[in-house]
């Protein structure tokens, strides 16, 4: 029986796209570059600043000059964090129908604390059960080690829960930690890539069909 669900945040439980390409945007406007389209960059949002560098500037990790760039994405970003960024529609009541039927949730995400904590805050998050961020452990995803720690601070064994997320890094985690995986087809999913491939126990369409998937009355 599942009696915990982990949700993956930017992309699953809220809408941070707009912000994370409006930083990217913005530092792209800052070298007298053009705005890039909100859909070039929306599917890359889920990979944070690298993702977003990687849309707008074409750089990678490994270039020289990289670092710093990143460092004044995240500057910007932490000025502009909850300008545009909304939970989807379906989340409050998905969260609500959770609490109603006593089934505890958290959020395991590879956003830094310094970002995650206010975000979860302003969006009325804050009851989860667990918020284990991108630095509250030595790896990120698609490392179990996100995972196992939200279930251990649980008090759970990792085959009571099940992740949401919507990315392939996210199934290979929930995966890597014996947790049950749902892929959710409404958030970023990253450029091309199909979810029906990522070896999730089920994609779904919406996040009201995770409410049908748990079986829930």
């Amino acid at each position: 029986m599942i009696q915990a669900v982990l949700f993956d945040l930017d992309g699953t439980l809220v809408d941070s796209a707009p912000d994370l390409a409006g930083t990217a945007n913005d530092m792209r406007i800052a070298r007298g570059l053009p705005d890039l389209p909100h859909e070039a960059l929306r599917c890359h949002a889920g990979s944070g600043a690298r993702g977003m560098l990687k849309a707008a500037f074409d750089l990678t990790p490994d270039v020289s000059g990289y670092a710093a760039l990143r460092d004044e994405f995240h500057a910007l970003y932490a000025t502009r964090l909850l300008r545009l960024t909304r939970c989807f529609e379906a989340t409050p009541r998905v969260l609500q129908a959770l609490d109603e039927r006593g089934i505890v949730w958290g959020i395991v995400t590879n956003k830094a604390m310094r970002f995650a904590e206010p975000l979860v805050q302003a969006l009325a998050l804050s009851r989860c059960a667990v918020l284990v961020a991108g630095d509250s452990t030595p790896h990120t995803k698609p490392h179990p080690a996100p995972l196992l720690e939200a279930a251990c601070r649980l008090g759970l064994p990792p085959d009571a829960c099940v992740y949401v997320g919507d990315d392939e890094r996210d199934v290979i985690a929930g995966r890597a930690a014996g947790m049950r995986t749902l892929a959710a087809r409404w958030g970023y999913l990253g450029a091309g890539q199909d979810p029906h491939t990522w070896d999730a126990d089920a994609v779904l369409p919406d996040a009201d069909a995770l409410l049908q998937w748990l079986e829930l009355p």
